[in-house]
């Protein structure tokens, strides 16, 4: 620890004295003076490095019964520690797991000792030293070396740790607020191992989708995410200013139109994997930023977009669970194709009980006010019909549903359906009560497509904020041409939270968005 003088202050006080006052709670000051002690000792509380051998479940799996344990050198999170005054066992965890290690006087030499005495949970420790294993039969490191990675100076949440019956190992988090762990997220992933299985399994499966569509000739390519002109999605958009350039942006709110012209420009089959942006609400399964996927295939349409859908949410499941047949928020969810079709109205038919496609706009109003929705006076009947799906419809289906057919005022960029231009040639793909894809046979005729972008100018100019603007210069893009081409989008995070388990996209997304704290 640096000795030089400092002029840095921490409510007030200099940072030293603010980790000794009074008002601090009794292990912080009591880590601080270890660290002191420490210093004294000339030990650095926080290394440059350490080169281990393995990580700590590589080093456990070394170990071969009726032979002399192999050397290794591991380094881990001090998670458990049982001082027994001449030695100790105490566990190191990192992302592979955990593994025991023996801290005897007698085999450290006289700083290290030293340093023994001074540990905390928490802290962060290289060791080396053969493995062998105890009367309990666990397998564990006899160190010889120990050296301090980092001196952890606030005690972390740690709850109690259970073995099970099956010998399975529980850690319960000693987080009171659950909204702490989401603000405090490198506490949770510490303390929490099944927290930390969600994000490895996130990874899984988005290389597991990349490797999908790699393997079936997709280019992964990367579009703006400051955009002049937002579009590509109902949503309302959040605006920044360029200074050098005196212009507004905005971030990204789809990749959707940026992707189409790389179609118009014979990049025939595309990807991204994008984070956007979307100044709405945050509920369960909606956070302002979001992490997509959407492709796009020359000379498809959505009938092939189906058939995709299938094959990327169904190999995720395969990368990360022990098969198709999964559970979720209390339900027996079967993913395995094909999936249940549907149309958008049969479907509200079904499940609302009413044929929407013959009603007028006063009728689904009626219906829509009688449910509780105190704004149905001031929908149109595109916004009404979403209503409806959303709350009559969606928490119906269970097993994965391809809803098919959407009425063409809610689908602006997708093209009519053959022989009903009524419709639109677009579906969506419900799992567990909540959407998980959304695919279309692209529109590319670039007349029908500026009458549609018209449309919505005026919707927005009317007052619907989330209506989306004239992007000339993709109406451009597609008079050069756009062959005929399907596309889908596929939500990253509600894919993960089906995958794993968890019902709140927050626990899903390192960083989610929240509410000032106001709390220490």
């Amino acid at each position: 620890m640096s000795s030089r003088e400092s002029s840095a202050r921490r409510d007030g006080l200099p940072i030293r004295e603010w980790y000794q006052a009074p008002e601090r709670p009794k292990p912080i000051r009591d880590r601080y003076a270890k660290l002191e002690r420490l210093r004294e000792l000339g030990v650095p509380a926080y290394a440059y490095g350490f080169n281990p051998t393995d990580d700590l479940a590589s080093a456990l799996a070394k170990y071969e019964d009726g032979a002399d344990g192999p050397r290794v050198r591991v380094a881990g999170r001090l998670e458990s520690l049982r001082d027994m005054g001449k030695s100790a066992f105490a566990h190191l965890g990192d992302r592979s797991g955990r593994l025991q290690i023996y801290l005897r006087t007698s085999d450290l030499d006289e700083t290290e000792q030293k340093v023994r005495d001074l540990l905390d949970l928490g802290d962060w420790l290289g060791v080396e030293g053969d493995l062998f294993r105890t009367r309990t039969g666990e397998v564990t490191v006899r160190v010889d070396r120990l050296e301090l990675l980092a001196k952890s100076m606030r005690p972390l949440p740690l709850g109690k740790t259970e073995v099970t019956e099956a010998g399975e190992t529980l850690v319960h988090s000693g987080f009171a607020d659950v909204e702490s762990r989401y603000r405090q997220r490198y506490a949770d992933l510490a303390v929490n191992p099944d927290v930390r299985s969600v994000f490895v399994a996130r990874a899984r499966i988005i290389s597991t989708l990349r490797a999908v569509l790699d393997a079936d000739g997709y280019l992964e390519v990367e579009t703006p995410v400051l955009q002049p002109q937002y579009g590509g999605a109902f949503a309302r958009p959040f605006t920044t200013h360029h200074h050098s350039l005196d212009r507004t942006l905005f971030l990204r709110i789809a990749d959707e139109l940026y992707l189409k012209r790389l179609i118009v420009g014979q990049l025939d089959r595309v990807y991204e994997i994008s984070k956007n942006f979307r100044n709405e609400g945050i509920d369960r399964t909606h956070n302002p930023e979001f992490t997509m996927l959407e492709l796009y295939r020359a000379y498809a349409d959505y009938q092939a977009m189906m058939v995709t859908a299938e094959q990327l949410v169904t190999r995720a499941a395969m990368a990360v669970t022990d098969g198709l047949q999964i559970s979720y928020d209390g339900h027996s969810v079967d993913l395995s194709p094909p999936w249940q079709r549907v149309s958008f109205f049969e479907a509200i038919q079904r499940h609302a009980g009413f044929d929407a496609r013959a009603a007028d706009a006063e009728e689904i109003r009626r219906r829509v006010q009688g449910a509780g929705r105190a704004d149905a006076e001031q929908l149109g009947k595109s916004k009404l019909l979403d209503v409806v799906f959303s709350e009559w419809v969606e928490p119906e289906l269970v097993n994965p549903t391809i809803v098919y057919d959407y009425p063409i005022e809610m689908s602006p960029l997708a093209k009519p359906k053959r022989g009903d231009p009524g419709l639109a040639e677009r579906f969506e793909v419900i799992v567990a009560g909540t959407e998980l894809v959304n695919a279309f046979s692209e529109l590319n005729d670039p007349i029908d497509q500026w009458e549609r972008f018209a449309d919505q100018a005026a919707a927005r100019d009317a007052g619907d904020v989330e209506a989306q603007g004239l992007d000339e210069d993709y109406v451009r893009a597609l008079e050069y041409g756009l062959p005929p081409t399907g596309g889908l989008g596929l939500g990253i995070d509600r894919l993960v939270m089906l995958l794993t388990g968890r019902t709140t996209i927050r626990e899903v997304i390192l960083y989610p968005i929240m509410r000032d704290d106001e709390s220490d």
